[in-house]
């Protein structure tokens, strides 16, 4: 769109969890971790910052002077081994605005991202970054105004605590809501609170039931939660589209393409997230279908199907 105020789209940089996979079983879904980039009213906002963060910077580097909002889930490894490699992020003239909840042990998203390039864990300090940070500490709900766009975040249930998204612009809007674990006893209103009535749904179903609860090497308490929990809260929040997201690094394409298909039988308007994939909140309505191994559609509200051909 020609008129960025008219503009909502969502990009998927980085779609695994627990490590980045990269190889030929992966090729078509990605190896990259968590990053998803939002370009919304003339901002870009970029949610994670997993080893996604990086492809995403080389994409930037034409586009310099920048301005972006990174909002980070919470920081374990997979959400933020990707800064360090933030090309953007060292060259002056570029400002970035970094949100992230303290965590339980009182540190601050700025001490947690600096403590992961000190030595002997890496060579180059946070502080050598050229570009102007800035570093916001979120409570818990709180909110975040973007001129006209609104971020909203909630609780998730994940070892070391992690928060998920809600970004609203023009009556629409987005949930980012990956790390958290579902309950067995009844759905995790905050998860379904960040989910009501939105366009799109982004959900992590790092697992399958069968994987889940299984006997021999249970998922139960590791901070992560299944596709089929994934359609019984987009069911519940009357969410319009769903997209299965931080697939595990053991699942490969064809596996990924497996849960693709279960998904889709329970909730049609479903996608499997794969990097490239490029979501328009804005346009009509979509009609999700399967295409060349992916969940894709027919609209041209969805773009980077190509990439899987």
């Amino acid at each position: 769109m020609s008129n960025l105020q008219d503009q909502f789209l969502v990009h998927f940089w980085g779609v695994r969890g627990s490590i980045a996979c990269p190889g030929a079983e992966t090729v078509r879904y990605g190896g990259n971790t968590s990053c998803v980039e939002m370009r919304v009213g003339g901002h870009r906002l970029i949610f994670d910052g997993g080893t996604g963060l990086r492809l995403l910077g080389q994409t930037l580097l034409s586009q310099m002077p920048l301005e972006a909002h990174l909002f980070f889930t919470h920081s374990h490894w997979d959400h933020i081994q990707g800064f360090p490699f933030f090309v953007p992020a060292f060259v002056k003239g570029n400002r970035f605005k970094i949100y992230g909840a303290i965590a339980p042990n009182g540190s601050t998203i700025e001490q947690r991202l600096n403590d992961q390039m000190l030595h002997p864990n890496f060579p180059v300090p946070l502080q050598i970054m050229g570009a102007d940070l800035s570093f916001t500490d979120l409570q818990i709900e709180e909110s975040v105004r973007i001129e006209d766009i609104l971020v909203e975040n909630r609780l998730l249930n994940h070892p070391g605590e992690a928060i998920g998204y809600r970004v609203t612009y023009r009556d629409h809007s987005v949930a980012y809501v990956t790390d958290t674990e579902h309950f067995t006893d009844g759905l995790d209103e905050n998860v379904v609170w960040l989910a009501r009535d939105a366009d799109l749904f982004i959900y992590d179903a790092t697992y399958t039931d069968e994987e889940y609860y299984s006997e021999r090497s249970s998922k139960v308490g590791w901070g992560h939660s299944t596709w089929q929990e994934a359609v019984k809260a987009a069911k519940a929040a009357n969410a319009k589209k769903l997209v299965i997201f931080h697939h595990d690094p053991l699942h490969d394409d064809a596996f990924m393409d497996r849960i693709g298909v279960q998904t889709a039988e329970q909730f049609p308007n479903s996608v499997v997230a794969y990097e490239g994939l490029e979501v328009d909140i804005l346009a009509a309505d979509l009609d999700i279908t399967e295409t060349n191994g992916h969940v894709a559609t027919k609209s041209t509200s969805i773009s980077g199907v190509a990439s899987s051909k």
